[in-house]
């Protein structure tokens, strides 16, 4: 059971983050919703880590770990100031959606 994990390729890691990056973008693309727009921008960041970690593994480097913790730590900064700037709109619009924003100012 334990070598089922073992065995998987770079290919595996890659095919998965693809999927997840393609998710990632149709929900950013087809959304109206700020805060679905928001999840779509973090699963395409996680895709990134997803690469760059199954990279890493290929190639035996433990620096980029470093790397994908500056990139966690940038996507939840990003996601702080997002659902700030999220909810601020909300309560002057008393609505979320994208298409509708067309000013931000009162």
């Amino acid at each position: 059971m334990t070598d089922l994990f073992w065995d998987l390729s770079i290919s595996h890691f890659l095919a998965l983050a693809a999927v997840l990056f393609a998710i990632g973008v149709v929900g950013a693309l087809m959304r109206k919703n700020a805060l679905i727009v928001l999840m779509s921008v973090e699963l395409m960041l996680n895709s990134a880590n997803l690469t760059l970690l199954a990279f890493a593994r290929q190639h035996h480097d433990v620096k980029a770990h470093a790397l994908a913790m500056l990139v966690i730590a940038v996507a939840a900064a990003e996601a702080a100031i997002g659902l700030a700037i999220v909810v601020g709109v909300f309560r002057s619009t008393r609505h979320a959606n994208v298409d509708r924003l067309t000013t931000l100012r009162h």
